[in-house]
């Protein structure tokens, strides 16, 4: 009987193993339903991306002039050969689309990708720097937000010239002071706490203590703001696209296909619809999926 006590007392008070990062981190973003299914959306779409060329059943140039605005399928005159139906200019549109997701990731991923990593750097830089060197790159970035995000980019790509790459460097720049005040915001808290303080006092050079001491601790609201940015940068690419400042005919980028299919809007409602549709699904789930990362990350909104 004291064996047994004593093996049952030992089971007791045997600590549970608390939860490893990863798993707290998804049991908190699960709890927001909608951020789980725009998260799946996401990866669906991502998916989509990546094995376009194979999902797709014809090029998204290629032309059947015998078929010029062919209905989709359950409407009369649609044909399985073109389950969505075709453009103006005979064009599979489920090709098109799938490839158009494609150059919105793409679009997306450079585009945040370059705003985080000038705009993190830059708000680190003035976070640590003296007075007047922060106060200019403050007055800076708010030189760029007072102009509105979209005029700003049309005047960025008519100045260097409308394309697509083009856009992605107007569109970066224009994100690119929302991760400088982040950033700064973040690093200005940090760098008054102690363990920055331990760091200075060990020797560690100012360098070391800039992006290996504060900034790691400062990455939760960056990682949700690239989240929500890479929604703007889609919608604000279809933007540009749509008003011939962007991906130039015959990409099948999704504002492209809106922009050369407006005119038929009353006569074939899916070459305008379907575009729309997908950017529409595609922005609504990051934007979904953002909100479910600041709920996990930020520790504000845990429960103890």
């Amino acid at each position: 009987m004291t064996d047994n006590n004593t093996d049952a007392d030992t089971t007791l008070a045997t600590p549970i193993a608390p939860p490893g990062p990863l798993r707290e981190f998804w049991s908190y973003f699960s709890e927001n339903r909608g951020a789980v299914a725009g998260f799946y959306v996401f990866l669906l779409f991502l998916f989509i991306a990546i094995f376009a060329p194979l999902l797709a059943p014809h090029s998204p140039s290629e032309q059947f002039r015998d078929f010029l605005l062919q209905p989709p399928v359950w409407e009369e005159g649609g044909s399985w050969a073109f389950p969505l139906g075709t453009d103006p200019l005979g064009r599979d549109m489920v090709s098109r689309l799938l490839h158009g997701a494609r150059y919105s990731f793409f679009i997306g991923v450079v585009v945040v990708s370059l705003a985080t990593f000038f705009g993190v750097g830059i708000g680190v830089i003035a976070g640590f720097s003296p007075r007047w060197i922060d106060t200019l790159i403050m007055r800076l970035m708010d030189i760029v937000l007072s102009f509105p995000s979209l005029l700003l980019a049309l005047v960025l790509v008519a100045i260097l010239g409308p394309s697509l790459i083009n856009a992605m460097i107007a569109i970066s720049v224009v994100l690119q002071p929302h991760f400088v005040r982040l950033t700064r915001a973040a690093v200005m808290t940090e760098r008054t706490k102690d363990y920055v303080t331990a760091a200075q006092v060990a020797g560690a050079s100012t360098a070391r203590v800039m992006f290996k001491t504060v900034l790691p601790n400062c990455l939760g609201p960056i990682i949700v703001q690239a989240a929500l940015s890479f929604s703007t940068a889609v919608l604000d690419a279809a933007a540009l696209g749509f008003l011939g400042m962007g991906a130039q005919p015959p990409t099948p980028e999704w504002g492209t296909m809106l922009a050369e299919s407006r005119e038929f809007i009353l006569r074939a409602w899916w070459v305008v619809t379907l575009p729309g549709l997908c950017i529409l699904i595609t922005v609504l789930a990051i934007n979904l999926m953002g909100d479910g990362l600041r709920d996990a990350l930020d520790p504000k909104l845990k429960r103890s």
